[in-house]
């Protein structure tokens, strides 16, 4: 029979593998922390320390982490950001030039240019109305009928 010591062992453990498989799924840098602060608890565990500083510590170790190293690693790691400066004509106004139909492309004009264009809305936008921007989705525009 396995005692209290033993149990905490595997726990950690446990929590070790698991919070890094779903980060090697999520890669959201989110879980990877709670492998971290379990290891910690681990060897604390390993060393025979009380059950309730292990559970302590990993909520500490974890938290402070996720608040303090993530946003550095985040930052560090964003590397296939490619900057332009399209994200200026989010919120714009354009001009439908081609009607866009539900589930089909049309086209806009905005500030002189011509983009390709979709609606996630339900009705179809005809040609001469007012969009917004609402994103960009590679080299087209998401678009909303201004009302």
């Amino acid at each position: 029979m396995l005692g209290i010591e033993e149990i905490w062992i595997i726990v950690w453990f446990s929590i070790i593998i698991f919070a890094a498989l779903i980060e090697m799924n999520t890669m959201d840098l989110t879980s990877i922390w709670f492998s971290v602060g379990a290891l910690i608890a681990f060897v604390l565990a390993i060393v025979g320390s009380n059950p309730i500083i292990q559970v302590i510590v990993f909520f500490i170790v974890s938290f402070a982490l996720i608040l303090s190293v993530r946003p550095i690693v985040k930052n560090y790691l964003k590397t296939n950001v490619i900057g332009t400066n399209s994200d200026r004509l989010i919120g714009k106004v354009a001009i439908c030039t081609k009607e866009i139909k539900v589930g089909e492309r049309g086209e806009v004009k905005i500030d002189g240019k011509y983009w390709m264009a979709i609606t996630p809305g339900d009705e179809d936008i005809y040609v001469d109305e007012r969009v917004e921007v609402l994103a960009i989705e590679g080299v087209k525009l998401i678009v909303n009928k201004i009302i």
